[in-house]
């Protein structure tokens, strides 16, 4: 288990550009897909009691990346994300717990109007200052989910039976956060 003395408390606020918020789900059921969201912000309030801190995150589901235009637009239409109706995903934790080496951090995940309770496995990667003096920290969070569960229905059913798109999706958040 890292050693959560090195989080002082107070706001550490994500730094997009060191920080992921990143997704795999299976394509033709023999490959993954991986994808991104650029666009997104985040806070992690550090409670005195480093188990008593809570995170509260935004993605910008317009920003979503996959390295193929197409396949993005069709992502971001009322088959998948909605964004017209739905333009952001929203993360709030409900509580962080030691598990084995590690931790669990529950939140509400919130997609598409429907917010469902997730566990995400939780590492705390440590504090180290940049050169610039800056004081951060990183963390690396990652939870699998059942898209449907969040209305996410699409999909087209093969010749050989199968399906083309997973029901599962792992999200996996990869997280530097600088403090406040």
């Amino acid at each position: 288990m890292s050693d959560l003395s090195q989080l002082t408390a107070g706001t550490w606020n994500v730094d997009p550009s060191h920080s992921t918020v990143g997704f795999t789900a299976r394509h033709l059921m023999i490959t993954k897909v991986h994808g991104t969201f650029k666009g997104f912000s985040g806070s992690i309030t550090v409670d005195a009691d480093p188990l008593q801190s809570s995170v509260e995150a935004t993605v910008e589901m317009g920003s979503v990346h996959t390295g193929d235009d197409s396949r993005d637009g069709h992502l971001r239409t009322g088959d998948f994300f909605e964004v017209e109706k739905f333009p952001t995903m929203t993360l709030k934790s409900t509580g962080i717990s030691a598990k084995g080496g590690d931790y669990v951090m529950n939140a509400d995940l919130t997609m598409k109007g429907v917010t469902k309770s997730v566990a995400f496995d939780l590492e705390f990667e440590g504090v180290s200052k940049d050169p610039w003096g800056n004081t951060k920290a990183g963390f690396t969070a990652s939870a699998e989910i059942n898209r449907k569960d969040w209305g996410l229905e699409y999909n087209a059913v093969l010749e050989t039976g199968g399906v083309v798109i997973g029901e599962k999706v792992k999200i996996t958040l990869d997280i530097q956060a600088v403090k406040a």
